[in-house]
C-alpha cells in the first residue's frame, strides 16, 4: 500500500493523539492499484519512499517558502537510478507512480524530475542521434548535468505550435572552419530548471521554410540571458526562467535530427502530459494524507474532527476523487505499454492525445476539488505552510494549468468526440 508522508512533528495547536489503530487505517490507494506492480517495482518504490521521507519531506516546506532549489540532493536522487524508468525496463505504471509519490511529498521536486528526465532525457532517447546520445545521455541520466525543455514563449503557450516566434537560421560554413551552424533569436518563458540547467532543448522556427526545429543548446553560450520568474504562488521551489536568445550560435551537430516538424513533439508532449496527470493523482494523495491526519488529531467541541459527519463526507469525497483518478491513470499506463517503433524508427501506439487530454483534464479537476476540501478541513490552519495543506493547495493551481490547461485539454477531447474543432 502507498506510504503516508503526513507524519512528523505535530505543529502547535494540534491537540489529541492518533488512535492506536491509525497504522491500520486504509491509505488513499483504497483499491490497492499498487499491487499491480511487480515485486521488484514495489521494492523500488519503497526505496524511493525512504529517500523522500528522509531527504525531502523534512525540508520541502522550507525550500518552498524561500523559493530555493536544493541542488545538493541531486547526487542522492541520481543514486536511485530512476531516470526515465520505462527506458530502464520498468512498466509505465511504475513510472507514473514514481511521479505520484514524488508529488505526494513535494510537487516541486517531482516537477524538476519530470522536466529533466521525462522531457530532456526522454528526448535524447527518442530523437537524439547516436552521437548526441553518446555525448549527452550518460551525464544527463545520472544528473551530472541538468536539462530543460524550452518550448513555451512569452506570447504563446497553448498556441505555440502555430505562433512560435523564436527563429533559427542556418549558416553554411566549411568543415575546416567547424561546419554549418544555426543562429537562434527569440524568447522563451516558464522554462523549468531554466536558471541553472546546463543544457536546454530549444524549439525554434526555421527561417527558410517555417518548419519547427529542435536544438540541444549549451546554456552558457554567448547571447543567452536567463532570469528567474519571481513572485509565484505555486511550485516556488522550481526555478522557472525567462530566457532570451540573441544571435546564439549552435552547431549543426546539436540540431535534433529526429525532429523535422512540430508534429514530432506530440510523443514528448503526450508523455509529459501523462506525467502531469499523475502529479494530479499525487496531489490528491497528499491532500488526503494531511487532511485525514488532521481530522483524527484535532479536537473541537471535545472530540476529534473526524467524529463530525461533514468532515467524514469531505474525506470520502477526496478519497473517491483520488481512486477515480488513479483508476483512469492505471488504464492510461496500460495503453502506454502498446508503444512500439516501426522499421523506420517512428513511434506508434500507446494512449492517443485525446485520451491523455481527458485524463489530464479530469484528474486535475478532481485534484482541485480535493485540495480545496482538504484546506477546508484544516480551517484557518489551512492557509499557512506549517500545516502542509496550504502548499499542496497552491501547487495544485500550477498542475491545473500547465501541460495544457483544463480548458484546452477539454477542447482536445471535444474535437475527438464531435469531429469539430473549437480551437482553430
Amino acid at each position: 500500500m502507498m506510504g503516508d508522508y503526513s507524519g512528523g512533528p505535530v505543529p502547535a495547536g494540534m491537540v489529541g493523539k492518533v488512535p492506536a489503530s491509525a497504522a491500520d487505517l486504509p491509505t488513499a490507494d483504497f483499491f490497492d492499484f499498487e499491487s499491480l506492480l511487480s515485486v521488484q517495482e514495489q521494492r523500488k518504490l519503497n526505496e524511493l519512499r525512504s529517500f523522500l521521507a528522509s531527504e525531502i519531506a523534512p525540508y520541502a516546506g522550507q525550500w518552498w517558502d524561500k523559493a530555493e532549489f536544493p541542488e545538493h540532493i541531486l547526487p542522492k536522487l541520481a543514486a536511485l537510478r530512476l531516470s526515465a524508468p520505462a527506458q530502464r525496463g520498468y512498466t509505465h505504471l511504475f513510472a507514473g507512480l514514481v511521479i505520484a509519490e514524488m508529488t505526494r511529498v513535494d510537487t516541486s521536486i517531482a516537477t524538476f524530475f519530470m522536466v529533466h528526465h521525462d522531457l530532456f532525457v526522454e528526448s535524447l532517447y527518442d530523437f537524439g542521434s547516436d552521437a548526441q546520445q553518446d555525448k549527452y545521455l550518460d551525464d544527463a541520466s545520472n544528473l551530472r548535468t541538468t536539462g530543460a525543455f524550452a518550448l513555451t514563449e512569452p506570447e504563446h503557450g497553448s498556441d505555440v505550435a502555430g505562433g512560435m516566434q523564436t527563429t533559427a537560421r542556418r549558416v553554411e560554413r566549411a568543415a575546416s572552419d567547424g561546419g554549418d551552424y544555426w543562429v537562434i533569436n527569440g524568447a522563451k518563458r516558464w522554462i523549468g530548471n531554466g536558471t541553472f540547467c546546463d543544457y536546454m532543448l530549444v524549439w525554434a522556427k526555421d527561417e527558410s521554410d517555417g518548419a519547427v526545429r529542435a536544438f540541444i543548446v549549451d546554456a552558457s553560450l554567448p547571447g543567452i540571458i536567463r532570469s528567474r520568474i519571481e513572485n509565484k504562488i505555486a511550485l516556488r521551489t522550481v526555478q522557472n526562467a525567462d530566457i532570451l536568445f540573441e544571435d546564439v550560435h549552435v552547431a549543426e551537430s546539436d540540431r535534433f535530427g529526429g525532429i523535422s516538424s512540430f508534429a514530432d513533439t506530440n510523443h514528448l508532449l503526450r508523455g509529459s502530459r501523462i506525467m502531469v496527470a499523475w502529479q494530479a493523482v499525487g496531489q490528491q494523495l497528499a491532500a488526503f494524507d494531511v487532511a485525514r491526519q488532521y481530522a483524527v488529531e484535532r479536537l473541537q467541541f471535545g472530540k476529534p474532527l473526524a467524529r463530525f459527519q461533514l468532515i467524514q463526507q469531505h474525506l470520502v469525497d477526496m478519497l473517491g476523487n483520488a481512486v477515480a483518478s488513479m483508476g483512469m491513470m492505471v488504464r492510461i499506463a496500460q495503453l502506454q505499454e502498446g508503444i512500439s517503433r516501426d522499421a523506420q524508427g517512428a513511434l506508434h501506439g500507446g494512449a492517443d492525445m485525446a485520451q491523455v487530454a481527458l485524463a489530464k483534464a479530469y484528474c486535475s479537476a478532481r485534484m482541485r476539488e480535493s485540495v480545496a476540501l482538504g484546506r477546508s478541513i484544516l480551517g484557518g490552519n489551512g492557509i499557512v505552510t506549517d500545516y502542509k495543506i496550504a502548499k499542496i493547495f497552491a501547487d495544485a493551481e500550477a498542475i491545473f494549468t500547465y501541460e495544457g490547461s483544463y480548458e484546452i485539454n477539454s477542447l482536445i477531447v471535444g474535437r475527438a468526440v464531435t469531429g469539430v474543432s473549437a480551437i482553430v
